[in-house]
């Protein structure tokens, strides 16, 4: 559950302390207090406390209730139906409500909500807004150059729909529940269960009742489990349980590494004389740096009232620390041939969350292991030219619950836990496979001496190849890796927020909808105290609190230690990294 840190891991870096001195403890205070860093066993303060837990038995657990894990639970419940059998499927879902940390405006392809409900426009699905014209342009300080779009290219959103995904999870949701399916909403799944033989055997949700400093209340209570014959992974990006998993299995074995960026999103409503729905406009360019990965998104939605979802990506394998996400988002929108739709605008809500963007190379040698399987963001499902991955998280979902059912129904297999041995043969002859395959060069094409400009002319190639191309192209590296020294970096003065149209970083995560209590554990958790401010703050003067989208990470002065320490917030987290 370590939180997701752009920084160079440095385990190998610092001999592991195995006594802390009294000068170290003032040095470097203690920071994680959770009981996976810190192990109750050797905890005076938890003898005697009642640690069992309530078990339940079903067929299929899914762990996430995302578009994928939602389409996964209502294919295995619509093929039960048809093959008139009866199965238990259950979904836990961290956020109090089915699409709760689902921030609203996406480009949503319907290729698979069309197969999962062939009738969905009967049935009110919340897909409202098909797309009327597509923008794309690259923007130079102040002014705006028009990209070409032909048709069928990545960036070509003809048949596409502007929803507010959310809704759309949510009604997801509640077609499941008229189904059968079990959800529980507001339960993180905590822990991995595993078989005598190794194979997994369900997930456990969250203990409640616990303080800050790692001790328990007089609230405590255990979480439960829930064992199942098959569990199914939809965590989405970097999912702590799917980390688990993967080093476990050794699931990437062979394969690239996996790299990130931060999308950054808004919902605004704007003044009715600008509104134009259906319209989805891209850009690149400023005010990134040729050699710093990224780019916006706008979108109207056809909503009661005049909305935009509005958002930029930043790949996390930029060079300069002292760049910061956020504010680089800011800075965008007060671009003169931008700022104009802000003007006079009501911004209502915000949001960020972790995008895979290794694609095709990144994918797990292996998606499947005794016990279950990965769907969606958990496998690294996204298209990154086109910045989508809802359409494959939901196929993915539904080929996962077929395999299954198909290994579940079928014979016993050699393990306790049901591995779906034929999922990864059923994505490789989807779309999914053909999909990521063409567009592998793309991302890996900006890796260049001339970065943004000879990322164009590389994956412009790759683009009209069709992805024929007889070579596949490496990532560069872990994106770390990219980081320069703060020492070698001009310092990036961002300017302060108008509180119109840019607006600070606490007053936007107010407006995130999410909520922690203060008193119990930060669940982001580091290996190490030493490290950030050994490391992190000494050479890259602390990172993590510019790439946070929340200002979870915070550097303050350490008055007892004569030096600075981080100081987790994570009151203010909102889950875009997943640890």
């Amino acid at each position: 559950m370590s939180a997701l840190m752009k920084v160079a891991r440095v385990n190998k870096l610092f001999t592991p302390i195995i006594v802390r001195s009294a000068s170290d403890s003032v040095k470097y205070p203690k920071i994680t207090t959770h009981y996976t860093i810190h192990p109750r066993d050797n905890d005076e303060r938890w003898k005697g406390v009642n640690m069992e837990r309530f078990i339940d038995e079903v067929d299929v657990v899914i762990v996430g209730g995302g578009p994928a894990g939602m389409s996964a639970a209502i294919r295995a419940k619509q093929l039960a139906a048809e093959q008139q059998k009866e199965i238990r499927v259950c979904v836990v879902e961290k956020a109090a409500e089915v699409g709760g940390h689902i921030l609203s405006g996406a480009v949503v392809d319907p290729v698979s909500i069309n197969e999962l409900f062939p009738n969905w426009k009967e049935m009110g699905a919340p897909l409202n807004t098909p797309v009327t014209k597509d923008s794309f342009s690259y923007l130079t300080d102040a002014g705006r150059i028009s990209i070409p779009i032909f048709k069928g290219w990545p960036m070509d959103n003809h048949g596409n729909y502007v929803v507010r995904l959310g809704h759309l999870v949510k009604w997801l949701g509640e077609q499941a529940e008229a189904l059968g399916v079990e959800i529980y909403p507001g339960c993180a799944a905590a822990e991995v269960l595993f078989h005598k033989d190794g194979s997994v055997k369900g997930v456990a949700t969250n203990d409640v009742g616990i303080a800050k400093d790692g001790s328990p209340k007089d609230t405590f209570a255990r979480g439960m489990e829930l064992h199942a014959k098959t569990t199914i992974f939809a965590e989405g990006c970097r999912g702590h349980l799917t980390k688990q998993i993967m080093r476990q299995f050794n699931l990437n074995e062979g394969s690239q590494h996996q790299t990130y960026g931060i999308g950054l999103k808004e919902v605004w409503e704007i003044q009715p004389e600008k509104h134009q729905p259906g319209l989805v406009e891209h850009t690149i360019g400023w005010p990134l740096d040729k050699s710093t990965y990224g780019g916006s998104f706008l979108y109207h939605l056809n909503e009661p009232t005049p909305t935009i979802a509005v958002g930029f990506v930043v790949g996390l394998d930029y060079q300069n620390p002292w760049l910061s996400p956020f504010q680089e988002f800011q800075r965008f929108k007060t671009h003169p041939k931008v700022r104009e739709v802000f003007e006079g605008a009501n911004r209502i809500a915000y949001g960020a969350r972790a995008i895979n963007e290794g694609g095709f190379q990144s994918l797990p040698s292996k998606l499947t292991f005794p016990g279950g399987c990965l769907v969606g963001c958990s496998a690294g499902f996204l298209n990154v030219p086109k910045i989508k991955g809802s359409h494959y998280a939901m196929k993915s979902g539904m080929l996962a619950a077929e395999s299954a059912l198909e290994s579940i129904m079928g014979e016993k297999q050699e393990t306790t836990g049901y591995e779906p041995k034929s999922y990864p043969d059923k994505i490789k002859n989807s779309f999914i496979w053909k999909d990521l395959y063409k567009v592998r060069n793309v991302r890996p094409s900006f890796h260049n001496p001339l970065g943004l400009y000879g990322g164009m002319m590389l994956s412009g190639i790759s683009i009209i190849l069709g992805g024929r191309e007889p070579w596949t192209l490496k990532h560069a590296g872990l994106d770390n890796q990219s980081l320069k020294l703060a020492s070698q970096c001009p310092q990036i003065v961002y300017p302060k927020p108008d509180n119109k149209i840019s607006f600070d970083l606490l007053s936007s995560v107010a407006l995130t909808g999410t909520n922690h209590e203060g008193d119990q554990p930060a669940h982001l958790t580091l290996h190490s105290d030493r490290t950030p401010i050994d490391h992190n703050w000494a050479l890259y003067e602390g990172p993590e609190q510019r790439f946070c989208p929340a200002g979870v990470y915070e550097y303050v002065p350490n008055d007892e230690g004569g030096n600075m320490k981080l100081q987790i917030n994570a009151q203010n987290c909102i889950h875009y990294c997943k640890k």
